[in-house]
């Protein structure tokens, strides 16, 4: 008899989004998007430690691993991948969603919005990437064709920078969106100090 075939969804450290909903009262989700991207709806019991403050939770996420698994996730996989990177490097074990919130989402499951959030989303990450990389890459070739071929050295700049962050699976230019007015807005008066405390269960 043949094994069964391997679900090409999911590895053995990562959860397909059907996996992540049987087992969700046993794992501590880790969302690691902006706080606005996490008011605009995240997996139930999800807590929000966005990437770039990663370091700061870490012995948090420490004593939470210690009780149980952790599942990260973010919109599409990316920010996961790099928040798991980082924690594997201080010993800390984690699973993955395989498809982030999005695939989630797209699996038809349920998504949290906090009490107070805006009532239109604010765009996810990679999307506000798009926006930005492509309209400077539009306002180097006008001002190029316009004022001096010069300005046509911005839209290889940013050329260059996204293929930069394929190849090393960062993205400068989301860090920088990230710690602008809209996307760092706490939502209904859950911080990361609160968040900090309730993964390390006081």
């Amino acid at each position: 008899m043949n094994p069964p075939a391997a679900n090409p969804s999911s590895t053995p450290d990562s959860l397909d989004a059907d996996q992540a909903r049987a087992r969700l009262d046993e794992l501590t989700v880790v969302d690691v998007r902006t706080p606005a991207e996490y008011a605009s709806g995240h997996l139930p019991g999800a807590l929000n430690v966005p990437l770039d403050q990663l370091g700061r939770a870490v012995p948090a996420l420490q004593e939470a691993a210690g009780r149980g698994e952790l599942l990260i996730v973010c919109q599409s996989g990316g920010r996961s991948a790099a928040a798991r990177a980082q924690l594997s490097a201080r010993g800390v074990t984690t699973l993955d969603l395989a498809g982030g919130t999005g695939g989630w989402a797209a699996r038809g499951h349920e998504l949290v919005r906090p009490a107070g959030a805006p009532a239109k989303p604010v765009w996810a990450m990679e999307r506000q990437v798009r926006l930005v990389a492509g309209s400077l890459v539009l306002i180097g070739l006008a001002l190029g064709l316009l004022l001096h071929p010069a300005w046509q050295l911005l839209s290889a700049g940013v050329a260059g920078g996204l293929v930069f962050s394929a190849l090393t699976n960062t993205c400068g230019m989301a860090v920088v969106l990230g710690k602008l007015p809209y996307n760092r807005g706490v939502v209904g008066g859950i911080g990361l100090d609160a968040t900090l405390e309730r993964l390390s269960g006081r």
